[in-house]
């Protein structure tokens, strides 16, 4: 069984995570931050799309958006010399799209769990927004966040079809853990497809293991609060 797939995913999912992670957060912190009901609406509907679109169709869009003959691709490619398509930056960029929105759920609805009288309080001491967000919201929100985060790593880990548009099935270079499943189901080699299941299939548990850890020490910690 050849063993770049699985490295080639740990690498996409952690770059991926890292990625949305951060976009994640902020995007969440930026919508609640906003006072106009309808261009909150309308932010959450853009931010949140890719959960009930085929993941074929943003992979098309980002090819749309970052292939050679576009004006970004092109740009990546003449100016930088970097090819975004069929690269495994191309793996990133589709975990990322197709993750952001369950971190930025997560990290939203854990923003909001939190008590806005901490928020007033520090507001009273005399903290700016920034500050407030760093030593106030996000750490009483943080096993929230934690499990989105998680669960950005497992999406990121079993993206298919945005990757498969963006980035291609392209052995040792953009051949990510469910590529490969696909690609040893085609060619009739169902022991190397079991072989990459298991792993895919135990790094996932893994995950959700972390999550529910997360959650029951939160659980914990507000029981011993009140």
């Amino acid at each position: 069984m050849d063993l770049s797939p699985i490295l080639i995913s740990m690498k996409t999912a952690a770059a991926a995570t890292a990625v949305t992670f951060l976009l994640g957060l902020l995007l969440a912190w930026g919508v609640l931050t906003v006072r106009s009901g309808l261009l909150r609406a309308v932010l959450d509907g853009i931010l949140t799309i890719p959960l009930v679109l085929p993941p074929t169709v943003a992979g098309f869009f980002l090819l749309w958006i970052f292939g050679v003959k576009r004006p970004l691709g092109r740009f990546f490619f003449e100016a930088l010399g970097v090819r975004i398509a069929f690269s495994w930056a191309a793996t990133i960029l589709a975990a990322v799209a197709i993750s952001l929105p369950l971190m930025y759920r997560s990290a939203r609805g854990a923003f909001e769990q939190v008590d806005p009288d901490l928020l007033w309080a520090g507001r009273t001491l005399g903290m700016g927004e920034w500050e407030l967000f760093w030593r106030v919201l996000l750490p009483n929100a943080l096993p929230g966040v934690v499990s989105g985060g998680v669960l950005a790593f497992a999406r990121g880990l079993g993206e298919f079809g945005a990757t498969a548009m963006l980035a291609g099935n392209i052995a040792g270079k953009t051949r990510t853990l469910p590529l490969a499943i696909y690609a040893a189901v085609a060619a009739g080699d169902l022991e190397a497809a079991w072989g990459y299941v298991a792993v895919i299939v135990a790094i996932s548990l893994a995950a959700v293991a972390v999550m529910n850890l997360a959650a029951s020490r939160e659980g914990r910690r507000r029981g011993e609060g009140e």
